[in-house]
């Protein structure tokens, strides 16, 4: 594929900021989004992930003070070393698993029913959580802060769901804190923070990988593509954050069903090509 126009970066940048925090898989969106405009190919794929660390960026920028004074107190504050130890435990799974398995994944399950399969399941899954709309146990930790190595470790294997692509990363790590005992903002704040190292790594081991893909004339569409992810993301977070204080999941639930349905519908009539 030559160099990426800049409106179809700018429009895979939307689908990236819009969907990446929101329990309904930015991955799916970005390959039924990248397969209709016609550059989901190997370096379409590379920009996908790339574009996510645009995204990632909102989070630190919305953090920025929580980052920045964790990140003073690493070497005194048992509170910022806990932050950290929790983030690198939380990522762990994840990242093992990826490598082990990545290239499995991407060949048996990159496709229309993989997706729309990890789509409906997803969303049952929801349903049983949130179920008669509401916790029927109550949280057992209220903040980030209250989280031990455990903890993290558990949210770390629920995000480790999202490998299945249209599972959604954040999808997996809110819903399973939640089942876990994390209330819905200690749920989506940690999912957030858990996305720093997650989706960064991502994005640099994609780009290391396939660097030969990549030439300078690619630079504009990957910097108009991740600045418009991290536009739009900061919108969706401060959003989200306030959303789900008081809010069920469920209208993403019954959203992701939908999503599943359609991307069936249009691989059958051809028009969809994962």
């Amino acid at each position: 594929m030559l160099a990426m126009p800049l409106w179809i970066a700018v429009l895979l940048g939307i689908v990236e900021g819009v969907t990446e925090f929101l329990p309904i898989s930015s991955t799916g969106h970005l390959i039924v989004a990248a397969s209709i405009l016609g550059v989901h190919d190997e370096k379409g794929k590379v920009f996908e992930i790339a574009i996510q660390t645009g995204a990632i960026f909102a989070v630190i920028w919305v953090y920025r003070q929580r980052f920045w004074g964790a990140a003073r107190g690493v070497a005194s504050d048992p509170r910022a070393q806990r932050f950290w130890l929790n983030l690198a435990i939380a990522f762990m799974p994840l990242a093992v698993l990826g490598l082990l398995f990545q290239k499995a994944i991407k060949s048996v399950l990159f496709n229309p029913l993989g997706v729309a399969a990890a789509s409906i399941v997803g969303a049952l899954i929801i349903f049983y959580v949130e179920r008669d709309g509401r916790r029927e146990v109550p949280a057992r930790i209220n903040s980030v802060d209250e989280m031990g190595a455990m903890d993290a470790l558990k949210c770390g294997i629920a995000q480790a769901f999202a490998l299945f692509p249209g599972m959604s990363r954040s999808g997996s790590s809110i819903v399973g804190g939640m089942l876990f005992g994390l209330s819905r903002q200690a749920a989506t704040e940690f999912s957030f923070f858990l996305g720093v190292p997650t989706l960064i790594a991502g994005g640099l081991y994609s780009l290391y990988k396939e660097r030969a893909l990549l030439s300078v004339a690619d630079v504009p569409a990957f910097l108009v593509g991740g600045g418009v992810s991290f536009l739009v993301a900061l919108l969706v977070i401060k959003t989200l954050i306030r959303y789900v204080a008081s809010n069920t999941l469920k209208p993403f639930a019954w959203y992701r069903i939908v999503f599943g349905l359609l991307i069936l519908f249009m691989a059958k009539q051809g028009l969809l090509h994962l």
